[in-house]
């Protein structure tokens, strides 16, 4: 047993935790720089393990969410040992081997990328880590990708390129902006990550995140602002997406680091915020959180929504002004 590299014993553990029970299907196991603190192996390491599990069925990650148990194991299934082929997955392929470098290519290396950034987070990415979960050889990804910052650029100009920016057409220059807002904003739903990535003041230049910003100005063409305007609005829309979907890569990570969802970490505060709301020390605070029957449920696409209207609003009476305000 102690001779077993360490991804082998930490998999073997986390599997034993779920035949005894004390994870069962749906529970979130731990991520990777939980275990990594946990058994003092590296991020790399980590995320072996937990490829390791999820070629076996055990678990499986899941965007927003992390990796959870995906199901009963068999209890007497024989472990890995070093030098065998990885476990076959149920009712799949079986997994790769390290001198599987004819199948790596360079969408396999973006995609499994993603991957981890959806279910753990940005931080949790590295070249060593996306070489764990494709079972090849830690250098085998820069044959492909030469750097870290290239494959995040790769990724995300991919993930732009999952959602289509709005067609040219009849309507109101509005619908269309509003179209593209959307988008931008669907995009950083299925991958919360992307809004971590680059200030406005260093823009990326991604030939997909280019078509998003090439509908946005087309439309913004037909309501007859100048061009400095329909630039900067261009900017402010862009940056009013980003400002709020930077909290939806902020709770992967929070996820990812403490092991607690959004409401378990609530359900903690509720001492504190109990003493802050009867100190007497914030009345406008107390008055409008005691409005609430439930208390306040934070939903970022409604709150999306909510400010998305009023912000083309200003936009729209902007634009119809006879000329831009000094």
């Amino acid at each position: 047993m102690a001779d077993r590299p360490p991804y082998l014993r930490i998999a073997a553990d986390i599997r034993q935790r779920v035949t005894d029970g004390d994870l069962r299907p749906g529970d979130r196991v731990p991520s990777t720089r939980q275990i990594a603190r946990q058994w003092g192996v590296a991020l790399a390491t980590a995320t072996k393990a937990l490829t390791a599990l999820r070629l076996e069925g055990v678990v499986e990650a899941l965007p927003r969410v992390g990796t959870v148990v995906a199901g009963p194991t068999t209890p007497d299934a024989p472990p890995a040992t070093p030098g065998s082929a990885p476990p076959r997955a149920p009712h799949g392929p079986p997994a790769p081997r390290h001198t599987a470098e004819p199948d790596l290519t360079r969408a396999r290396i973006v995609r499994a990328a993603i991957e981890i950034a959806d279910a753990e987070g940005l931080a949790a990415l590295s070249m060593r880590g996306v070489a764990a979960r494709l079972g090849v050889a830690a250098m085998s990804p820069y044959r492909h990708v030469g750097s870290k910052d290239e494959l995040v650029a790769l990724m995300a100009d991919a993930a732009y390129g999952e959602v289509a920016p709005p067609e040219a057409g009849p309507g109101h220059w509005r619908s269309r902006v509003e179209a593209g807002a959307r988008a931008l904003w669907e995009v950083c739903r299925r991958h919360p990550w992307v809004a971590q990535l680059g200030p406005i003041s260093r823009p990326l230049v991604l030939p997909h995140l280019m078509a998003h910003g090439e509908g946005m100005l087309a439309a913004l063409e037909g309501s007859g602002a100048d061009a400095r305007t329909r630039f900067d609005i261009h900017l402010l829309i862009y940056s009013y997406v980003q400002g709020l979907a930077v909290n939806l890569e902020r709770e992967v990570q929070a996820q990812a680091t403490t092991g607690l969802t959004e409401d378990e970490w609530m359900e903690g505060q509720e001492a504190a915020m109990r003493d802050l709301l009867t100190s007497g020390r914030h009345p406008a605070l107390t008055r409008t959180l005691s409005a609430f029957e439930d208390g306040y449920d934070l939903d970022l696409d409604a709150l999306f929504r909510f400010g998305l209207d009023p912000l083309l609003d200003g936009i729209e009476r902007l634009v119809d002004r006879p000329t831009r305000p000094a």
